[in-house]
């Protein structure tokens, strides 16, 4: 593995985009004790659609990457490095699905391999996945997530 997430992320052909904004009234991400609680993410490009009625189980492991893609803009917004991130603690997956739907831990798996294949053994993850009746703008999957951070000389 490279020296840097950084040249991790070239190597992996992975450009991070802009972090987006939140689409509330809430923070991107908030630290506490050493421990960074960041938003519910979606898919970039604003998909829209149930799992098992507009998209596959495939289409769905797609979408859970990019929210994990956006998780990784609003990191490297907020700390300035992702070299500072120690550890990726837990995701937490919902998954817009029709009742049928039954393999919401396959779409998860797209958020959760690239944790893996970005940050290595510190990428390995508790997690949990539900499926939703509805979310936010009828994305098709948000991705919440913690993650332990090394600190810049803060009080935490």
């Amino acid at each position: 593995m490279s020296n840097t997430v950084e040249e991790r992320l070239q190597e992996l052909g992975i450009v991070l985009p802009e972090a987006s904004s939140p689409a509330a009234a809430y923070a991107n991400a908030v630290i506490v004790n050493g421990l960074m609680f960041v938003a519910g993410k979606g898919p970039a490009g604003g998909p829209q659609g149930k799992l098992g009625r507009e998209y596959d189980t495939e289409q769905g492991f797609e979408f859970a990457r990019q929210a994990g893609i956006e998780i990784l803009a609003v990191l490297k917004s907020e700390l300035g490095s992702l070299d500072r991130i120690k550890r990726v603690v837990k995701l937490q997956g919902f998954v817009n699905a029709t009742a049928e739907f039954d393999e919401h831990h396959k779409v998860l798996d797209g958020c959760s391999k690239l944790m893996t294949d970005v940050f290595g053994e510190r990428g390995l993850h508790a997690r949990s996945v539900f499926g939703a009746v509805s979310v936010r703008n009828n994305l098709p999957i948000i991705v919440d997530s913690i993650f332990e951070v090394e600190s810049e000389g803060e009080n935490w």
